[in-house]
């Protein structure tokens, strides 16, 4: 898989005359140089459902009157440029005029993306219907007259779907559409099987050809949906949606997966679509950083004028952070990542139901994210699936549910020395009236006062001794013989009321011991609150002094990496087997909100002397900036901790460590 690609959109309006009209291959490949672009996903058919080619299977678009998908392809190849073609599987605005009876309907009967005929966009089919037969030769065709260097088939997903053809096929296998559990079952099964015969349709003309389907996010916890892909792209522009948390909680997943895998992220300075919006170049310079300091290679959002005229600003906004990536790719190749830490996400373990827009986080993963990346942890997100023996800590974050299989798997770790970090309600059993897990406390239920308030019995790094609130649902738990006390909840007067009420905001605290906040046991470190969702929503400092202070507690003196970097920074450590080599990356830029909630990162500012010490079994050799080639002097301990100072940090840092 490339490092530096594009991904070229292109859905053009039948109402827009002289498609193409401007395309030139020298300009068309100028502007790949520009941008040191080294794969660019070119189009086939587009939103509209207008093919860029001549076609039996399709229709060409009214006002294109070249194969404009087949100059594309030769002319990147011609420069050593792959290129991937792209379809659009879900939408077809041509045809869904002609065959509303084919769309996916709600419970209500309304479409989506839009709800009706009557509002401009787009609206989904089900793959349910005869469409996927159209759409299979659609692909069949490309893939027989095309050169293509993969396939790539948008806004595709397990749906939820009360189109007539779903609710005859339930109704036939004895099935009642009312019921919720049999629509999301028949879903599951319409993907599954749209999956398999794509890749039919496609081996059956070269086998293997690489193929990606995209519906904007992966999901953790479903391995099943991920392998139906030969690789994944992670899409996750952070103005359009998907924002600066979202990149790395998918990243750190996908790495444990196996599969290649990239970032997509868009030039654009809000979302898909826009056109003359443009992001400062130091945004794209920190995200395709972040791409290769996550162990994923780099593509870019474009969308190309309807004339066919490639955007010189666009190419020279990306050229600037491409030719960057082009300079460091040797130390990113089959790079793999270290950790000290599992996060257990709410999404692998809760992995159910319809892909979700509007969620594509979940505010406990989120927060736990966060929190790992501002203290410098170094950690993975896992699923059930994983092997957890590589960990010194597991993360279960406010609401992971323990099964009997979880429980076993999780009780085994804790038994060959792995410490759990547990929040809220995680580590009760599935029915939530008990721990399955022995965390030194045991249950008696929500605590009826929110939000109420924790009383460390530790130093803080930041804060002075005093009794904190704590936003999100807290839990009643009682000490065993096994819980050593690390904080106590205090309640407030009374819960605010119509006839009772104080102040503001809330309540303040009675200032009485309610019993354990936070316990130590023999397995890890219990928190009787969901205090990741609280940073997530809050962002209180104690929040994340307090699991900061759990995790260094758990981990010791076997911590890999601590740094000086400021809370902002990002830092990674990858390692290059092949290469007997480390790689630390460290990432340092600053969002801020622009408009309503757009985050805009425009200033890099440079960061001096940030101090690293990593601890490793090998001797370190040699300690040198990448790609620059600058020795840092260095020191490693007795017990293996290699040290050294980054006399600059501006934007993204590789710091080599030879073994």
């Amino acid at each position: 898989m490339r490092f530096r690609q594009v991904h070229l959109d292109f859905h053009t309006s039948e109402a827009i005359a002289g498609i193409g009209s401007r395309f030139d291959k020298r300009q068309f490949q100028d502007m790949l140089r520009k941008g040191h672009v080294d794969s660019i996903t070119v189009f086939s058919k587009c939103h509209h459902g207008w093919a860029y080619h001549p076609t039996r299977e399709n229709e060409m678009h009214p006002h294109l009157d070249f194969d404009l998908l087949g100059a594309m392809i030769e002319a990147a190849h011609e420069i050593g440029v792959k290129a991937p073609v792209y379809l659009s599987a879900g939408l077809d605005e041509k045809l869904a005029r002609r065959h509303p009876e084919w769309l996916i309907r709600d419970i209500n009967d309304n479409t989506n993306w839009v709800d009706g005929f009557m509002k401009p966009g787009y609206h989904q089919f089900c793959l349910n219907t005869p469409y996927l037969d159209i759409l299979l030769r659609q692909i069949d065709e490309v893939v027989r007259n095309y050169d293509a260097d993969g396939i790539f088939l948008d806004i595709v997903g397990v749906r939820k779907c009360y189109c007539h053809t779903c609710v005859n096929r339930l109704l036939a296998d004895g099935k009642d559409p009312r019921d919720k559990a049999a629509i999301l079952e028949q879903g599951e099964r319409t993907y599954a099987n749209y999956t398999r015969r794509v890749r039919e349709t496609i081996d059956a003309v070269k086998p293997g050809l690489p193929v990606f389907h995209n519906g904007g996010h992966i999901r953790r916890g479903r391995r099943d949906l991920a392998q139906m892909n030969t690789h994944l792209e992670l899409e996750s522009l952070p103005t359009g949606g998907w924002g600066y948390d979202h990149f790395p909680l998918s990243a750190r997943y996908a790495q444990g997966l196996g599969m290649p895998f990239l970032g997509m992220t868009g030039k654009f300075h809000t979302s898909w679509g826009e056109f003359g919006g443009y992001k400062h170049p130091n945004a794209l310079r920190y995200e395709t950083a972040l791409s290769l300091a996550n162990g994923a290679r780099c593509s870019i959002g474009d969308q190309l004028h309807p004339e066919g005229v490639m955007d010189p600003a666009t190419y020279s906004i990306i050229g600037a952070a491409y030719a960057e990536v082009e300079q460091k790719e040797a130390w990113c190749i089959e790079a793999r990542n270290v950790a000290d830490v599992a996060l257990l996400t709410v999404e692998a373990v809760l992995s159910q139901g319809e892909e979700s827009r509007s969620d594509r986080t979940g505010d406990s993963d989120t927060g736990a994210v966060r929190m790992l990346l501002e203290g410098k942890f170094l950690f993975d997100v896992v699923d059930l699936e994983s092997d957890l023996s590589p960990y010194r800590a597991v993360i279960l974050p406010d609401r992971i549910p323990v099964s009997e299989a979880l429980a076993s798997k999780l009780k085994a770790y804790a038994a060959q020395g792995g410490k759990l970090l547990a929040t809220g309600t995680s580590g009760l059993n599935t029915e939530g009236s008990a721990f399955a897990l022995d965390l030194g406390v045991r249950y008696i239920g929500a605590n009826p006062y929110q939000p109420d308030y924790f009383r460390p019995h530790f130093e803080l790094k930041s804060l002075p001794e005093a009794s904190f609130i704590f936003y999100s649902q807290g839990q009643q738990v009682e000490l065993t013989d096994q819980g050593t006390l690390l904080g106590h909840r205090e309640n407030p007067y009374f819960n605010r009321d119509v006839f009772t009420f104080c102040s503001h905001k809330h309540t303040p605290s009675a200032l009485q011991n309610s019993g354990p906040g936070m316990v130590e046991s023999p397995s890890g470190i219990y928190i009787a609150w969901n205090v990741f969702e609280d940073y997530a929503n809050n962002g209180s400092l104690i929040l994340k002094e307090t699991v900061q202070f759990a995790l260094d507690r758990l981990l010791g003196t076997v911590k890999t990496l601590r740094t000086s970097l400021p809370a902002q920074g990002v830092v990674t450590l990858t390692k290059q087997s092949a290469e007997n080599r480390y790689i630390h990356h460290l990432l340092y830029a600053s969002p801020v909100k622009r408009g309503k909630g757009i985050e805009v990162i425009e200033d890099i500012v440079p960061l001096y002397e940030t101090e690293v010490a990593v601890k490793l079994k090998e001797k370190a050799k040699r300690v040198y900036l990448a790609p620059q080639q600058v020795e840092l002097p260095f020191l490693q301990d007795a017990d293996g901790t290699v040290q050294y100072v980054l006399p600059k940090l501006e934007c993204h840092q590789m710091v080599v460590i030879d073994v």
